[in-house]
Formats: C-alpha cells, sequence, structure tokens
C-alpha cells in the first residue's frame, strides 16, 4: 500500500454532532468538478450513496454554475447546499456570501493552502476537497541514460535537457514529448512549471530577465523534442506508441499509459529551475452559501466528504486525489499509484514552488492563456527574440488584468488591486 499525505483533517465534536442531526436532510451540491457523465455517476452511486441524508449531486459548467449561484444570492434564499469549485471559483466570490467553516475542525497540513482557503479573511471560507497535479513520466527504457548522480525525483531542469539531450544520441531522435497541440495544457506548463521555477512569478515577472532565462532554458529543451509535439495533446498516447519516451502532462492525460502498461512506465515530480520546483496543484474546495437552506445538513455533507474512506471513493470516481492523510488501497489503478506517489514527492520537496491556477479573469480567462501560448510559438517555434516578444506581450497581459482587476495570485506578491506587470 502507498500512503499519500497532502492535508490533516480532524473532526471536531460539533462536526460530529452534525452529522447525526442532519440524517434526513436532502441536500443540492452544486460542483463545477465531476462533470462527465460517468463521473457524475459515479459521484452518485459511489460517493455520496453512503451519506446518512439524500443528496441531488447537479454538476455544470463554470458559467452556469455562477449564474445559477449569484441569482440565489442575489434573491437573498435558494436552494443550494453545498458547492464544489476549484480554488479560483471561489476566489471570484465576496467573502461575505460563504459561510465560515472553522468550526468544522478541517485544516490543511500547509499553511499556504489554509490561507488560500480563507480568501483573505480571517476564516475558512471553503474547505479544500481533493487535488490534482501535473507531472512527468517516461518510458523505463529511458531510465538508463539518466544524468550521472541524477535523482529521478529530484531532476533540475539542467539535468532534464541533459538527459533527452543523450536519449536522442543514443536512440538517433528526439524523444521528450510536450502537449503542445490544439487542445494540449501548454500553457498550464508556462504559468505553473516554467515561470515559477525560474521567476518566482507568474504575471509580475512575464517579460523579467529571469523569464528571459526561462526562454531560454526552454529553447535548449526544445532541441531535443519530438517535433510532431506541436500536434500532441494527450500524452498518454505518445508513451504507448513510442513517440515519446519523457513526457510533461498533467495525471489524468497520462493515465491510459499506466493502466495499459504499467510495468513500462514511471511517474515523477517536475523539474526545479533557479526559484524552486514549480509545479501547479489543481486545488478543488467546499463552500457553503449562506443562502443554503439547511446549513446543518450542508455541513454534513462537508464533514462526510472530508472523511478518509470518502477521500478513497472520490479518488476512484474521478482520479482526484485526497486532500486528507489516507492510505490508499492496493487495488487502486495503475496510473493512480504512480501520480499518487510523483504529486506527494513533488508538493512535499523542500524546494517545492507552486504555482496556482490563475484567479479572478472571468471571461478573460482564454485570452490570459493565449498570451503565454502566442509567446511559445513566437519565441519557439517561430525562433523570434526573446526580449522583443516579452516586451511586445507586456501591454497585452497588462491591458487584462487591470480590465478583470484580477489581484496577483501565487507565486507572485499579493498586489492591492490588479496584479501589476513589472
Amino acid at each position: 500500500m502507498t500512503v499519500f499525505t497532502k492535508f490533516l483533517c480532524a473532526s471536531s465534536g460539533i462536526a460530529l454532532a452534525l452529522l447525526g442531526t442532519a440524517a434526513q436532510a436532502d441536500v443540492v451540491f452544486w460542483s463545477t468538478q465531476a462533470r462527465p457523465a460517468e463521473e457524475a455517476q459515479a459521484m452518485r452511486d459511489n460517493v455520496l450513496a453512503g451519506f446518512s441524508g439524500t443528496v441531488d449531486y447537479q454538476p455544470n459548467e463554470d458559467g452556469p454554475w455562477l449564474t445559477r449561484l449569484q441569482a440565489e444570492l442575489q434573491a437573498g434564499s435558494g436552494s443550494i447546499g453545498v458547492l464544489g469549485a476549484l480554488h479560483g471559483g471561489f476566489s471570484a466570490l465576496d467573502p461575505d456570501t460563504l459561510v465560515d467553516l472553522d468550526d468544522l475542525g478541517v485544516a490543511s497540513s500547509s499553511d499556504s493552502f489554509n490561507a488560500l482557503a480563507r480568501l483573505g479573511t480571517d476564516n475558512m471560507q471553503y474547505v479544500p476537497w481533493m487535488q490534482a497535479s501535473y507531472i512527468m513520466a517516461a518510458n523505463r527504457e529511458a531510465l538508463q541514460y539518466l544524468p550521472a548522480g541524477a535523482d529521478l525525483n529530484a531532476l533540475s531542469y539542467d539535468q532534464l535537457i541533459e538527459w533527452a539531450a543523450a536519449v536522442q544520441a543514443a536512440v538517433g531522435e528526439p524523444k521528450f514529448g510536450f502537449p503542445a497541440g490544439p487542445d494540449g495544457l501548454r500553457h498550464r506548463y508556462f504559468q505553473g512549471y516554467l515561470y515559477p521555477s525560474y521567476t518566482d512569478g507568474v504575471v509580475r515577472t512575464f517579460a523579467s530577465d529571469e523569464a528571459v532565462a526561462a526562454w531560454e532554458m526552454f529553447r535548449r529543451l526544445w532541441a531535443h523534442t519530438n517535433p510532431a509535439s506541436t500536434n500532441f495533446n494527450f500524452m498518454q498516447e505518445q508513451l504507448l506508441s513510442g513517440d515519446a519516451w519523457i513526457v510533461w502532462d498533467h495525471s489524468s492525460r497520462l493515465a491510459n499509459a499506466f493502466n495499459e502498461r504499467p510495468d513500462d512506465f514511471v511517474a515523477f515530480p517536475a523539474p526545479a529551475g533557479p526559484t524552486g520546483r514549480g509545479f501547479m496543484p489543481v486545488l478543488a474546495g467546499l463552500a457553503i452559501p449562506t443562502t443554503a437552506p439547511d446549513q446543518d445538513a450542508a455541513r454534513a455533507l462537508v464533514q462526510y466528504l472530508l472523511q478518509p474512506e470518502t477521500q478513497i471513493a472520490t479518488l476512484r470516481a474521478t482520479n482526484f486525489f485526497p486532500v486528507v492523510e489516507v492510505e490508499l488501497p492496493g487495488d487502486l489503478p495503475p496510473s493512480v499509484q504512480a501520480a499518487g506517489a510523483a504529486i506527494a514527492a513533488m508538493s512535499g520537496a523542500p524546494d517545492a514552488n507552486p504555482g496556482l491556477l490563475p484567479a479572478g479573469l472571468g471571461g478573460k480567462g482564454g485570452d490570459f492563456n493565449r498570451i503565454f501560448i502566442d509567446s511559445f510559438e513566437r519565441i519557439v517555434l517561430a525562433g523570434q527574440d526573446i526580449r522583443t516578444v516579452l516586451d511586445d506581450q507586456r501591454p497585452r497581459l497588462a491591458a487584462i488584468m487591470q480590465e478583470t482587476g484580477a489581484p496577483c495570485w501565487a507565486p507572485d506578491a499579493p498586489s492591492e488591486g490588479a496584479c501589476p506587470v513589472e
């Protein structure tokens, strides 16, 4: 069995009492997560069925989720009992519209995540629910070419480049793979991995000298990358086909490779740069709106969802990992075992430097992502001058931040008002 530890959960007497008093409650669970039909049904059948009350699980896209919630808040009453969303979804809300949850006794082992859940207040406005992340994976054939003395769980970017170059020299073609296709998550790599690892920021440091060094490094890595990566979307496909031996992607987009051929692949943390081991945790939480019709029942459901056995059931249903201390069963799919160990090693690394998902951008999220995609295409694919490109993109990024008023998120230093592009 594997132990995956991220958050610690303590049950207070008040919370335990709530579990008993809400035995017959009916709770509307309004969530942006577990939306695919198969996942939603697994939530109903395998996760929520064990709750002592009745739960109406209703997943929806971010837009409709927010629209209905805002309508109920404006009306001063509603039917939603519990909210499920990513951190960015909650950060867009007025904390006064959410119920303080300190008395549930749920706490994170990470001070930074506890602070996030407070949404700038003195109280927990949501509690962590589940998490995922992006990891590295490799064909075991590539391990023989690791640089001398390199630790797979503590690589630097220089070592990754050296490793990719050695594989290319040995097999005669580049075997690093990157999801740079139309549906690939390349923008999340730049926002959560490259920039935090080299600049200790994302927005403030976008056009810094450190950012120039970051793009120079990625150019060196691209020299050993399969050029067909501009068509790669889910890197599990390239691992299975052999088109790539070393890859980066979201853990869910690598799952099929580990489940189909678990003995052929290994998962490991992202590399570190000069300012730490940048990584992007995808953190989902649970909250209760002030308009919840039965707050006791809603609190009982939140407490139930944080129980270790429920967290394991949620993992099986969604492939999102527990946020409380649990011992993972040995019968979980190989992809879960592999990704769980890699995420734990990455988030627990002494040089871990989390870069959060962009928050507060509203409908400008796509434009924000486009800044990083365009920079990649111009700098890496078109070979344009790095400083020229970043200086050209800087005012575009600044305009997005000013229009949305979005404050800085980690690892950028906090801001009063819109995050500045320095």
